[in-house]
């Protein structure tokens, strides 16, 4: 059993989900925008912040973890392990997009990627290749929506809450850029990449413990091919959240890998269109 405050941080957690937008416990329309980070309440940091100690911080992140390997499709307690551990990388993420000019402007700018911010008509009629419409086809490809992304609840800190919500908003982006599917066998190449990219603990977990989950083919080709490729193009790629994805959609997808110095997937992983396995 665990301790009855942690149960309870878990039950206030579930409650104040009903206001995510389109989150995993979430019901109803939201609307975003880039001061949600910066208009705070008399005991919060932020809005939707649940102030923890550093024991109950260890002791989700434990039951979270535990949950999520269990369940990987379990979207809430990846999102509550990815916070509870990752402040050490948190502040190393920070402190690039803070020496970089356009990780500087989205940090000044805060902008969200939510359906209400983004225009899909527009994108629809971008040339093919294209970085909109290649994200656009990808939303389409694999049923997924940007909306389905929980709020940071438990990082003490505005502005580190920011950089893991942008984490969060990007992460389909870094789907589009690497060509992986939202199948298992996509979110583990994309995990090997983001922990060699960002060092965020969570990521580091599901890079390592994500293989389990694989069948014996998948396995092959994870580390014959994508695993090598994730790892070497995380590392040496640009810090991803430093890029104002926004800005880029009409760029060409290719010229916008090559800026990144992101090479393309050495092989097609095939799709699927049903269960997404948790990303966050």
């Amino acid at each position: 059993m665990w301790p009855t405050s942690v149960r309870r941080l878990f039950c206030l957690y579930q409650r104040r989900c009903k206001f995510l937008p389109a989150g995993p416990c979430s019901k109803g329309p939201h609307r975003s925008s880039s001061s949600d980070f910066s208009q705070t309440t008399h005991d919060a940091l932020y809005p939707g912040h649940i102030p923890t100690t550093l024991l109950q911080k260890s002791l989700l992140a434990v039951g979270s973890g535990v949950t999520a390997l269990q369940n990987p499709y379990r979207h809430d307690m990846v999102a509550v392990l990815g916070e509870t551990t990752g402040h050490l990388a948190l502040v190393q993420l920070r402190e690039s997009m803070r020496n970089d000019p356009e990780g500087f402007s989205i940090l000044m700018e805060r902008p969200r990627i939510r359906l209400s911010t983004l225009d899909l008509n527009k994108m629809s009629l971008m040339p093919d290749g294209s970085f909109g419409r290649e994200y656009l086809c990808f939303l389409d490809d694999n049923h997924v929506t940007p909306d389905s992304r929980a709020d940071v609840k438990f990082v003490d800190d505005e502005e580190l809450a920011y950089v893991m919500q942008r984490y969060r908003e990007v992460h389909d982006f870094l789907h589009t850029l690497l060509g992986m599917p939202t199948n298992m066998l996509g979110e583990v190449a994309v995990k090997i990449f983001e922990a060699a990219n960002t060092g965020l603990p969570m990521c580091v977990l599901g890079a390592v413990l994500g293989p389990l989950r694989l069948k014996t083919s998948h396995l092959q080709t994870l580390f014959k091919t994508l695993g090598p490729w994730a790892l070497q193009n995380g590392r040496k790629a640009r810090c991803v959240l430093n890029v104002f994805y926004e800005r880029r959609w009409e760029q060409n997808v290719e010229e916008l890998r090559e800026e990144l110095n992101i090479d393309p997937p050495p092989v097609t992983v095939a799709k699927r269109s049903t269960h997404r396995a948790a990303e966050h």
